[in-house]
């Protein structure tokens, strides 16, 4: 049976990836957040043997801002499997407002204004490369 944890990620994957079909720029939003959830993920793991290990950590800020860039779900799922930083509340509290953020992020990428904006941006990026 999958954890709450993981049908989050999957129903926030599976909107994201139906998403592309209506808006293309939605592959860019899908391959982000697991770029970067799985380097989310990563520093976690990191974090959680730095804990057991007695070892430097990784700051709670930095973990916070990895989240809030995309990585949200790669949090939640190192949470969920690494049993790790699920008891400190004004963490979770902080982590659920990135997670928010990243749902209202993607909600207004689907809007005509989101759409223009985003389009623009990518673009600017693809640019740079």
């Amino acid at each position: 049976m999958l954890s709450s944890s993981l049908k989050i990620v999957f129903t926030y994957l599976f909107v994201v990836c139906l998403s592309t079909l209506f808006y293309s720029s939605s592959i860019v939003i899908v391959i982000g957040s697991v770029l970067m959830s799985m380097l989310t993920y990563l520093m976690y793991a990191k974090d959680k043997r730095a804990a057991i290990n007695g070892n430097w950590r990784v700051p709670e800020k930095t973990l916070h801002i990895f989240s809030v860039a995309g990585g949200w779900l790669g949090a939640l799922i190192a949470q969920d499997k690494l049993r790790h930083k699920t008891q400190k509340q004004p963490f979770r509290a902080i982590y659920w407002v990135t997670v928010a953020m990243n749902v209202a992020a993607f909600v207004w990428t689907l809007t005509p204004s989101g759409q223009a904006t985003f389009g623009r941006w990518l673009s600017e990026v693809i640019g740079y490369l």
